[in-house]
Formats: structure tokens, C-alpha cells, sequence
């Protein structure tokens, strides 16, 4: 390993949108990402993907393999960790370069890593690593991600202190503190909830500074999704254009500006890590995907999202086999048994509940696991049951689902952004797409290493970056 090599940190900002970036820097609103691409090679990337393969954790293991969706073969969030083949930081640890992966989405790992490894907060078969040195942070920041939505679901004062403390050892910073206090006063008086995704990004950076200069990583990384969940939720707030569900103006005046807010608290990042890079660092920049406006199921009220009250429910529907209960993105959850039998015997026993007489749940079976969500994604009438096929039990949807309070809004589309900030600060805009799956060698190519022996058919960009 070479010690001239530069420092390099790859920004993981999920499915900020091209259009409204480039929108945003020239109405002035991103100073830092304006400054990151004038000093940038700038890409636009292709996922080379759609439908369910046009899902960020499908796309996050691209870039972090170097393998197309098609190759790698991971379909769902929290299977990242059975990936057969090393991960980009995988391969630099086995070269003996320091490593420091923050949040990256449905990642894995090889044992021993030289460094520290952060799993997504939707992680259900992956530990930190090493796990002392985490555990108290990511079990409270698991549950804030997975429960936002559940108004009832709160943490233990006792998980809510062990937090603190911890981050009160491990970099918290009176910024930090003084927007944690303005985020409970505005909560106290009944608005802005919606804005912790992005003051839980703050925190994940002060994180992230402790560890980066504790072990000083050749190659880091650093995952935030806030925007995207703004996006998701809040793009016909920002933009009614097409839309027939219209916000009421007490909405609107909510979460007009939610998606704007959400870019430019991670302006205010973006500035901190190109301080952070300082003058010898490279800082790339990607997307993985984008979004666009969500309008297929306007005429019919729009997409809405049901989500499972919790893991007593599945057991009052009749399950009775042993199953470990993991909330994971959006209204899905991710099931966990002991073995085949137990997962199909649960699967037969939710699919004979039926809604309007369809199946009220759709149900992913893997093995052991099986990934559970509402069927129906309408507007419901308040006395809606669930009846079970066989036995006549009827039982109230608002008992087994809680609505999310959120009509779809955007949905994904596979062009993205990629930057590369050189220490030179040249810049280059290069006018074809760059398919993500290049972006693992390029990175390995920065380490003078080469690309991963199940890539080797992809063709390198060299020197475009």
C-alpha cells in the first residue's frame, strides 16, 4: 500500500433528483453542491434498470460490487449481506487500506475489516462492525427510522439517555445540540416532525467526523435518504402540476418547501465535507437513482401506504411458529423464522386473509424469511375488515394496519448523478451516461488496484475521471 495515496469519500445522497438540483444551484439555494460540481467531473449515470430492479438497494450494490442488478441478483432490502462476491471496501481492507463505511445501503462485509462498518437503519441480517462500538447508536437510530411514521411508537427514556451518551463521547456538536432543541420546540407546538429525517443526517455526521479522524479511512463512505423520503412524500406539495390529489393548504404550507429544505440541509453537509477532504482529498458524489412525479394512481385517490401495527398483530391472525418482526422501508416488514416449513406456514395463513375479497397481504417468501405488506394501497372506508378465508374470522383493518398519513408522490427513475472532486479541481462535464456499475472500479482504480474479477467485462471510463 502506497502512502502518497489521496483520501477518498464517497457521498451516498439516495435519489436526489438532476432537474431540481440543477434548478436549486441556480436559483442560488446550494452554494456548497453549486461549488462541488464547478470543481467536479460531473456525469449523468444510468442504472440500467427498471421496475423492481429500479430499487436503491438493488442499485447500491451495484455501485458498491461493480456487478449489474442482473448479475448480483439481490432483490430485496437486508438480503445485501448474502452477496457472494467482495464489496469495494471488502477488497481495499484485504489490501490494507483503513476503511470507514457509513450507512451504506444493504451492504456486507468480510471478517476481519480494517476499520469501522455502519449498517443501513433497515438492516435485519448485518451487525456494526466491530459491534461494541455502535450498538448503543444504531439500536436507537433503527428504531426512530422504522417507527417515524407510528405516532404511538416511542423509545425507552433508558435507550433515549444511553443515546446521548454516547453521542456526547463520539462527536456531538452544539450545532447539533442547538438544532435537537429547536426540533423539540417546534414538535412541542405541533409542526415540523417530519424534519427529523434530516436533524438524525446532522447527528450521522458528527458520527462520521468522530470516526474519520479516529481512524484516519483511505476510503470512506456516508449514506443519507432523508430527501429521497421527501421526495416520496412531499414532490406534489411542492409542484400540484399533474396531480389530482391535492394537499390542503394547511399541507401545502407544511410540506411546500420540504423537498427544497431537504437538498439544502445536505448543502450544508456537503460544504463540511469539502472542508473535511481539505486540500489533498478527492469527494465523489452519487445518487445510485432519482426520482420523478408519481401520477399513475391519481384517479383513483392515489397510492396510499398501510403499514403493520407491529409483530402481536401476526400473532392474534394465528401465527404461531417462532418469527423475529423487522420494519423495513416504506409500509414493508421483513419476517424472520426458523426454518422453511414455519415461513410457508405463515405465508398460507396470511394469504387466506382476505380484503373486498382479495389477498390483504402481499407476501415475498425466501427461505426462512418472507417480506409482508398491505395489499391495498387505496382509500379505505373507515369499517373495512379483514375476513379469513375457511373460518369467517372478521377482525378490523385498523387493527392489523395504521395509515401513513402520506399519499405517494414521486417514484423512481433510473438517471442519477455522479461527481468526481479531484484535489486539481478540474472540470469537466461529460456529455454521455456512465452506466453505475463503473463507478466500483473507478474507485478502485483511484487505490491502483483493479477491478473486481466479476466485473472484468465492464468497460472502464479511463481517464474520464
Amino acid at each position: 500500500m502506497s502512502s502518497s495515496v489521496r483520501p477518498l469519500i464517497l457521498l451516498e445522497f439516495n435519489e436526489l433528483t438532476p432537474s431540481l438540483m440543477y434548478d436549486f444551484m441556480a436559483a442560488g439555494h446550494l452554494p456548497n453542491f453549486k461549488r462541488f460540481h464547478d470543481e467536479s467531473h460531473v456525469h449523468i449515470t444510468d442504472a440500467e434498470a427498471e421496475g423492481e430492479d429500479l430499487n436503491p438497494w438493488v442499485q447500491w450494490i451495484t455501485i458498491h460490487s461493480g456487478l449489474s442488478a442482473e448479475e448480483h441478483g439481490i432483490k430485496r432490502l437486508s438480503d445485501g449481506h448474502t452477496l457472494p462476491v467482495k464489496a469495494i471496501w471488502d477488497i481495499l481492507s484485504d489490501a490494507d487500506f483503513r476503511v470507514w463505511v457509513c450507512g451504506s445501503m444493504n451492504a456486507r462485509y468480510d471478517k476481519p475489516l480494517k476499520g469501522f462498518l455502519l449498517p443501513d437503519p433497515w438492516s435485519s441480517g448485518l451487525k456494526a462492525y466491530p459491534p461494541a462500538e455502535f450498538d448503543r447508536y444504531y439500536d436507537f437510530v433503527r428504531n426512530q427510522v422504522q417507527e417515524h411514521t407510528n405516532k404511538n411508537q416511542t423509545s425507552s427514556k433508558g435507550a433515549a439517555l444511553r443515546f446521548l451518551a454516547y453521542l456526547l463521547t463520539h462527536g456531538l456538536s452544539l450545532s447539533t445540540i442547538g438544532a435537537i432543541i429547536r426540533q423539540l420546540i417546534s414538535e412541542r407546538r405541533g409542526s415540523g416532525r417530519w424534519k427529523r429525517a434530516s436533524l438524525m443526517d446532522r447527528i450521522q455526521w458528527d458520527v462520521f467526523r468522530h470516526y474519520y479522524h479516529k481512524c484516519r479511512p483511505h476510503f470512506s463512505t456516508f449514506f443519507l435518504n432523508s430527501t429521497a423520503h421527501y421526495q416520496h412524500s412531499y414532490w406534489r406539495n411542492m409542484n400540484p402540476e399533474g396531480f389530482q390529489v391535492l394537499p390542503s393548504e394547511q399541507e401545502n404550507k407544511e410540506f411546500g418547501g420540504a423537498i427544497l429544505y431537504g437538498y439544502q440541509q445536505m448543502d450544508l453537509l456537503v460544504g463540511r465535507f469539502i472542508d473535511l477532504a481539505g486540500r489533498d482529498g478527492t469527494l465523489m458524489f452519487s445518487t445510485g437513482l432519482s426520482q420523478q412525479p408519481y401520477l399513475k394512481a391519481e384517479k383513483t385517490g392515489g397510492r396510499h401506504y398501510y403499514r403493520l401495527i407491529g409483530p402481536r398483530v401476526l400473532v392474534d391472525l394465528g401465527i404461531t411458529d417462532r418469527f423475529d418482526f423487522n420494519p423495513v422501508m416504506s409500509d414493508q416488514a421483513l419476517l424472520q423464522f426458523d426454518d422453511s416449513e414455519s415461513c410457508a406456514r405463515a405465508e398460507l395463513l396470511l394469504k387466506s386473509h382476505m380484503l373486498f375479497g382479495s389477498p390483504a397481504f402481499c407476501c415475498n417468501r425466501t427461505g426462512t424469511s418472507m417480506m409482508i405488506q398491505s395489499q391495498w394501497t387505496k382509500p379505505l372506508p373507515e369499517d373495512a375488515h379483514l375476513e379469513q378465508q375457511g373460518t369467517g374470522k372478521r377482525i378490523p383493518f385498523s387493527k392489523v394496519f395504521y395509515s401513513m398519513d402520506v399519499v405517494k408522490s414521486g417514484f423512481h427513475h433510473p438517471d442519477g448523478m455522479f461527481w468526481v472532486r479531484h484535489p486539481e479541481r478540474d472540470h469537466v462535464v461529460h456529455p454521455d451516461k456512465m452506466p453505475i456499475r463503473l463507478i466500483a472500479p473507478l474507485i478502485l482504480k483511484h487505490f491502483g488496484l483493479p477491478a473486481p474479477v466479476a466485473s472484468m467485462g465492464n468497460k472502464v471510463l479511463a481517464g474520464q475521471t
